[in-house]
């Protein structure tokens, strides 16, 4: 439950050997590597060196993603559904070694590329056909060759499409001008036409073609009927059609090969990972200089790593003034699944205290408030079981949600929450059962939700002064932890306590007391909150910060949201019972049906709506009310260089 230690390292290696031993490195994953615009030695090697980017391994790999890309679109179809929970296909070693070391795949690469190629080729070849086919359509009536459409000794014929409500018009006005218009076919609002004039009246009738927005149709290039065209090209089309069939076969057994390509990119990803780490690092002529950080308790393990290499050592260096350390974080079994918390609000600083460990007591027993069901927490845990016994990858969420679910059920079974009132409504020898476990039912007796949301509120927030208060007696800043923390604790204390005696919770006497102790922190922060500049900046910030004692109120008021979600979801879950109920009257067998339908449609969306809910709100509790009492964020997470499988989960072979 603490920011793990880390030492500064730097590491000098033979040219010859870094390529090696950055592959056991990366093998290892225990060292983050420096850039050389990150690295302080850089500064001490002008002679330093810039590397030729891997330009061969970056185009293979452009390759490999589109030939995967390519080969995925032809793949069976049902895998995709089973890659919904598990995307990664789990390869052993010697399948992966197999794989990298078959120069035949490459072969794979270039036939897929071709196959790529030939299908756009043929598509871009059909999309031409069938715009010249919507083109030639509507001219399949006329008889005339179309190579004799065209300017002849003294006429010009000429064909196009007309809008029909201009085609009266259009035939009146060339004839006057001693031409004529013919219609070959009608198509929605257009008319095909064949415009016949004389050659010199050909500006007159082009002044009226343009005006009635006459489009013309070209048949250069193009001899033989319309009739005789338009059977070409459908003859052209149905053999295109038939080479995309064939093509899109050949390629869904060429995607056979997919895992195989896949291994093969994710192999080249790490190379690459790996050259670009090496092509960053300082250099110079014979020796590659890498700078970096290493977990404390993983410096051993690196020390004999690079002891392997005869021409590369390893020694710890001093960080520089104000360089940003990189963060871990390490927590138990327990703990750890809440680090999904931390890492989505942003990692503590190096100096900073890691909040799993204290968040997350609060944010399973938030949580579990804000849903009050214990029929709900049982599904919750059954989801996630299952989510997390399929699912690849980082599981840690599902085993949240699971911790948060199980108090779920626990304050579900206190407050009466079976499925709302499902207990009553359809399981009524259960009752002394439910009676037995619970405490008290919200709808009944809000106010008790009312103080116990108001008293988590205000413990959670005291809880985060006394973190930081404790966390500077650490660091040894006594002004800091008196001044920032133990005042507002003093204060904050002291007045519940005087309202406690105002209201009768206390002796008057004892809360007047109180109210009196509370002078002394508000002096001290009126005086000593703000500690920097003259005195009447000292006094005005003071003051400042000695009213935001009224933002500590809201602090604690915005934790009734608490109770609004689990008295909104035990509500809700009742309405469905009641009509699930109703449901159940419905005549001629249908009313089972329809009660088991409203019962779960229902259950599941009042599940999944103020699950969401109560996630949302509870993160912020954390975020907005709790860390900014102890915990800034903002450091930059320990990245060491490691091997990632974008496309397969790697695992040891059996021996």
């Amino acid at each position: 439950m603490a920011v793990v230690p880390m030492e500064k390292v730097l590491i000098v290696s033979y040219q010859a050997e870094a390529r090696e031993l950055l592959e056991q490195l990366q093998h290892e994953g225990i060292c983050q590597i420096l850039n050389a615009e990150e690295a302080m030695v850089s500064k001490d090697l002008p002679e330093s060196e810039k590397k030729k980017r891997p330009r061969d391994i970056e185009d293979l790999l452009n390759r490999l993603e589109k030939s995967i890309t390519f080969l995925k679109s032809f793949d069976d179809p049902t895998k995709v559904l089973v890659s919904m929970l598990a995307p990664r296909v789990v390869v052993d070693e010697d399948s992966y070694n197999q794989v990298t070391t078959d120069k035949k795949i490459v072969e794979v690469i270039e036939q897929s590329e071709q196959l790529e190629a030939s299908i756009e080729k043929a598509k871009g070849q059909r999309e031409n056909l069938q715009t010249t086919l919507q083109e030639l359509y509507p001219w399949k009536a006329l008889q005339t060759p179309v190579e004799e459409i065209g300017p002849s000794q003294r006429t010009i014929c000429q064909a196009g499409m007309l809008p029909a409500p201009q085609l009266e018009h259009v035939q009146e006005s060339i004839g006057q001008l001693g031409g004529a218009v013919q219609q070959i076919s009608a198509v929605d609002t257009r008319s095909a036409c064949l415009v016949v004039y004389l050659k010199e009246n050909a500006d007159e009738v082009q002044k009226v073609l343009r005006s009635a927005e006459f489009a013309p149709t070209n048949f250069a290039a193009m001899t033989g009927t319309v009739a005789e065209l338009v059977r070409e090209r459908e003859k052209q089309l149905r053999e295109i059609e038939t080479k995309l069939q064939e093509c899109a076969e050949t390629a869904a057994k060429l995607s056979e090969n997919l895992l195989k390509l896949e291994i093969l990119y994710d192999h080249y990803a790490n190379i690459l990972n790996r050259e670009q780490t090496q092509g960053a690092a300082p250099a110079t002529e014979r020796t590659v200089v890498m700078e970096g950080w290493v977990r404390r308790q993983d410096y051993p393990r690196l020390e004999q790593i690079v002891s392997q290499f005869d021409a590369s050592s390893v020694g710890k260096v001093e960080p520089g003034e104000d360089e940003d350390t990189p963060v871990e974080i390490e927590n138990n079994n327990y703990i750890r699944p809440f680090e999904v918390i931390t890492r989505l609000y942003g990692m503590p600083r190096h100096f900073e205290v890691d909040p799993t460990g204290f968040l997350a007591p609060f944010f399973a027993v938030l949580f579990a408030l804000c849903l009050t069901d214990a029929g709900y927490g049982l599904v919750i845990i059954a989801l996630m079981l299952l989510f997390a016994k399929k699912m690849q990858g980082d599981k840690k969420l599902m085993w949240m949600l699971a911790a948060c679910a199980a108090v779920t059920v626990a304050a579900g079974a206190l407050t009466g929450g079976w499925f709302g009132n499902a207990v009553q409504e359809f399981v009524p020898a259960l009752k002394p059962v439910r009676a037995k476990l619970l405490w008290f039912d919200p709808l009944d007796q809000p106010m008790t939700f009312f103080g116990l949301a108001l008293g988590l509120g205000y413990f959670q927030i005291l809880t985060g002064l006394a973190i930081a208060f404790g966390h500077n007696l650490k660091r040894r800043d006594y002004v800091a932890a008196v001044c920032d923390q133990l005042t507002w604790l003093v204060m904050l204390n002291s007045i519940v306590l005087f309202l406690a005696g105002k209201f009768g919770f206390l002796s008057p006497n004892v809360g007047g007391v109180f109210g009196k102790v509370a002078l002394v922190p508000a002096a001290a922060i009126l005086l000593f909150s703000h500690r920097e500049g003259g005195w009447a900046g000292r006094i005005g910030m003071g003051t400042y910060n000695l009213f935001t004692t009224i933002f500590y109120m809201g602090d604690v008021l915005s934790y009734l949201r608490v109770m609004a979600l689990g008295m909104v979801t035990g509500g809700l879950a009742m309405a469905i019972n009641i009509i699930a109920k109703i449901a159940l009257d419905i005549p001629y067998g249908l009313g089972i049906v329809a009660m088991i339908l409203v019962l779960v449609g229902g259950h599941l969306f009042n599940l999944a709506i103020n699950a969401l809910g109560a996630f949302v709100h509870t993160l912020r509790l954390q975020y907005v009310e709790f860390f900014p009492k102890f915990f800034a964020g903002g450091g930059r997470a320990f990245e060491p260089l490691s091997k990632q499988y974008k496309h397969i989960y790697l695992t040891k072979s059996r021996v």
